[in-house]
């Protein structure tokens, strides 16, 4: 009997998988416990359309990374903080912090999360920041921290 896998199963295969399988596993285990359908020609079309979907959905992400990252790419961020002696900062400059002046100042909400920085600010300068808007889309912005 052929089915298709709901979810995925440690010896036939991942999610999506049209697999032969015999007709009493089938019966007695997969489709009860909900882990395969039979695979009708209904089915069948219905996977294929769902893929398809799914195809088109990851298009428009990506396509929508890509154009946030050329947007923010062309920022430069001022973030000014207190600073004590010898230009050392009190605390310190974090993704949140870039997280919170691109949403505030820009409009552009992004998960403090996707901003890679190797360790926080401790001075003043200049930096360059990583950002990972998707899988396979990085952006980089210039950061300038100064004294408030």
């Amino acid at each position: 009997m052929r089915v298709i896998l709901k979810q995925d199963v440690k010896s036939l295969g991942k999610k999506g998988q049209i697999c032969e399988v015999s007709d009493g596993y089938a019966r007695n285990y997969l489709i009860p416990r909900n882990l395969a359908v039979e695979a009708t020609e209904g089915n069948v079309q219905d996977l294929a359309h769902k893929k398809k979907q799914e195809e088109l959905r990851r298009q428009k992400e990506k396509k929508e990374a890509i154009d946030l990252a050329a947007k923010i790419e062309s920022l430069n961020i001022v973030i000014k903080v207190k600073v004590g002696e010898k230009g050392r900062l009190f605390g310190s400059v974090t993704n949140k912090e870039i997280a919170d002046v691109l949403e505030k100042e820009y409009q552009l909400k992004i998960d403090k999360r996707k901003i890679e920085i190797k360790e926080p600010f401790k001075s003043l300068g200049e930096y360059e920041v990583v950002v990972k808007l998707h899988p396979e889309v990085t952006a980089s912005i210039k950061i300038k921290v100064e004294a408030a």
